[in-house]
Parts: C-alpha cells; structure tokens; sequence
C-alpha cells in the first residue's frame, strides 16, 4: 500500500465539524470519497489528481494543491471555515 505524503498537512473541518490534519494522498483519497457535499469540478479535479498520485502517475504536491483548492473552495479549509464563522458570528451580533 502507498502512503505517499504531503509535504505539510491540509488541515479540514470533517463530521461534525471536527478539525482533522490530511496528511497523505491516501487520506485526501478518503475525504473526497466520503464528502457528502456537492462534487463539483473542484472535486473532480482533486480526486483525480490524487487517484493518480495514489497510483504513482501523478505529483504528490500537485494532489496536495488540488485537495487545498477543493477544501477551500468548499469551506472546509480549517483556518478558513474558523475566519468565516468569526466574521457570521461577528455579523449577526452587530445586527441584534
């Protein structure tokens, strides 16, 4: 089995909100498979790219990139699902 791993953690919101530290193509693999969200071309493209990086055919970075942009865009990315929850939380009570 591969384990190829990224060169730092993709760090995502997963479940119920739990942050969890992506780390490999192998685990990147499992979050897109799992998502319950819409697939969209973000996704299409991560899984993609890391099927290929699974399989030895593809960059492990590029795989890395793509599951980033996906997580992003999706708003999984944990510092970037924290900033908007501050900035809602912020919002609603300044019109309360």
């Amino acid at each position: 089995m591969s384990t190829q791993r990224f060169s730092r953690p993709v760090h995502v919101f997963v479940g119920l909100g739990f942050p969890h530290a992506v780390s490999s193509v192998q685990e990147a693999r499992e979050v897109l498979d799992e998502w319950t969200g819409r697939r969209n071309a973000k996704h299409a493209a991560a899984f993609a790219l890391c099927q290929s990086a699974f399989a030895c055919q593809e960059d492990v970075e590029a795989a890395c990139t793509a599951f980033e942009a996906f997580a992003e865009a999706n708003g999984i990315l944990a510092p970037d699902a924290i900033d908007r929850a501050v900035a809602r939380a912020a919002e609603e009570w300044m019109t309360a």
